[in-house]
């Protein structure tokens, strides 16, 4: 293995197979990440008279550095910039009350007309940046810890039962032995079943990241550029049965730079014609796989906490993702 995943340190023999992920990155202090008391101490660059931009830039620095989601950071300045141009990007912090933030998130609410989804997140946005300004002894008072949280959870996602799987499957193997057979359906919808990897984890998969050095126990290794996400790296368990469509797929097309060298669309194509081949209503989507992969995997008795560990999940992720999965997996689904 020391040859085939150059990209981090190299995976002993003794990593564990997932589930049971590889455990996170360690302590605060050897990541280099500062610890909650540290966090709280002041922040010398800003006071209560900083204007309200100023201090999100310095906020937005700070979650960069306590290796938040870059998703995190987006969206998170996003509905800061918004209440900044609503209060006047030069009000100062220490001038902004509960009633402003209030005033903001009713305008977000009737003017704005913003979905009950991005509403939570504002809100949660406010109390993040606020909570922040006042443990970091920059503001005496919270102005946001009195704004009412407001939790939304999105519908259900769409899974496919055990009967539609095997409908699929069975659509896709008819493609890999066609007159002019095609593999690659068959090989990206049984890879996606069998790991519930994501679309930019699917994108970002090389060759020597499907490890056949054992035959009766192949593996997947899901690999991260960015240091930062490196606590998402897993190694997932792979079907036997699932090597020789492998093996027809790499002999007719060579991947060398990525394992799938197509685009993101052509790749959604691909899944979308199992779905027609096979007859079903549901358009067969990455999501899909990935959450019927968890259902099956909860179905079939594998705890929570190693079905949130193989999907590559924080426990703050999973809150709302367990809740879901417990009833999709319930009795009379």
């Amino acid at each position: 293995m020391a040859d085939q995943l150059p990209l981090f340190s190299t995976p002993t023999a003794e990593a564990p197979l997932l589930p049971a992920m590889a455990t996170p990155p360690g302590d605060a202090a050897r990541r280099g990440v500062a610890s909650p008391s540290q966090a709280a101490r002041p922040t010398p660059a800003l006071n209560a008279g900083s204007p309200l931009k100023a201090a999100i830039v310095t906020w937005l620095e700070h979650l960069a550095k306590e290796d938040s989601s870059p998703h995190t950071v987006k969206a998170f300045g996003g509905d800061m910039n918004q209440l900044a141009q609503y209060l006047g990007a030069g009000r100062s912090v220490g001038q902004i009350t509960t009633r402003d933030l209030n005033d903001w998130l009713n305008w977000q609410k009737t003017v704005k007309k913003c979905s009950p989804k991005t509403y939570a997140r504002r809100v949660t946005s406010l109390k993040s940046f606020f909570r922040w300004l006042s443990q970091s002894g920059v503001i005496n008072a919270d102005p946001a810890a009195p704004v009412i949280q407001q939790s939304v959870i999105s519908p259900l996602p769409e899974v496919l039962s055990e009967t539609e799987v095997a409908a699929a499957l069975a659509a896709a193997d008819a493609m890999r032995r066609a007159e002019k057979p095609d593999p690659r359906p068959y090989v990206l919808f049984t890879l996606l079943l069998q790991t519930g990897i994501k679309k930019g984890e699917c994108l970002a998969l090389v060759p020597n990241h499907v490890d056949l050095s054992d035959p009766e126990q192949p593996v997947l290794w899901v690999r991260y550029p960015d240091p930062r996400h490196r606590y998402k790296e897993r190694k997932l368990r792979l079907d036997p049965g699932w090597i020789p469509a492998f093996r027809e797929y790499t002999a007719q097309f060579a991947p060398r730079d990525r394992l799938f060298p197509w685009s993101a669309r052509r790749l959604e194509y691909m899944l979308e014609d199992v779905s027609k081949a096979a007859g079903l209503e549901k358009r067969i989507s990455f999501d899909m796989c990935r959450w019927t992969c968890a259902v099956r995997e909860a179905r079939a008795g594998m705890e929570f906490d190693k079905i949130r560990q193989k999907l590559g999940l924080s426990k703050i992720q999973w809150r709302e993702i367990g809740m879901k999965l417990g009833k999709l997996a319930g009795p009379g689904l």
